[in-house]
């Protein structure tokens, strides 16, 4: 059987990354969302185990030091993770994974699985990113500022991934996702596993 893809996707706050990624798991039932651990509070209508794996922070330190996370990271006080037994046992069995995290999680993830392969979301302009922070109408001015600087940051490390797409168009990003996925299962080594007697048999 061949294993299933990794798929990263990273982006600033502001840039539809989260639209994006669940128009892609309604279109594709193969790709399955990696759920994170975070020591954050949850938010009013989060869900524990399908927004996020809420725990305490002692819990989340004695994770690292385990050795039991992929990736993690600490953001604005509260610690974020990935669990690498569970993407090892999804990707074992043939189904793609797909992680929502930053640049540094991104970079955890390169060098333990090097045939990720990462996605950059763009806003189409620096005045669209900006207005839809404001149109959220729940931070204050500080925390926008915090985060325009934090995307500026975060868009410095775009060259570091493999596919980027501007979301303008949102109904044109999701194409685009969807083809990425779809076109990655196509290579030649994954299809050459999965159809190996197919192959076999018209070769002669």
């Amino acid at each position: 059987m061949a294993k299933g893809n990794v798929f990263v996707v990273t982006a600033p706050s502001g840039a539809g990354k989260t639209t994006l990624v669940a128009a892609l798991l309604a279109a594709d039932q193969n790709v399955q969302l990696s759920i994170s651990f975070t020591t954050r509070a949850p938010r009013a209508g989060e869900v524990n185990g399908k927004d996020y794996h809420f725990v305490e922070r002692a819990q989340f330190e004695s994770m690292i030091n385990a050795g039991e996370l992929l990736e993690h990271a600490e953001v604005y006080g509260n610690y974020y993770g990935t669990s690498q037994t569970w993407i090892n046992q999804v990707i074992e069995n043939g189904r793609d994974i797909l992680l929502e995290i930053d640049w540094q999680g991104a970079q955890q993830v390169r060098r333990l699985f090097p045939d990720s392969i990462g996605l950059f979301v763009l806003p189409p302009s620096v005045d669209v990113l900006e207005t839809r922070l404001r149109n959220r109408g729940k931070d204050s001015e500080e925390i926008i500022a915090r985060r325009m600087a934090a995307a500026r940051e975060e868009i410095s490390h775009v060259d570091e991934f493999d596919y980027v797409i501007v979301n303008e168009h949102i109904d044109e990003a999701v194409r685009d996702i969807v083809s990425i996925v779809r076109a990655e299962r196509l290579k030649l080594p994954r299809q050459s596993a999965r159809h190996v007697d197919l192959i076999a048999s018209l070769k002669g």
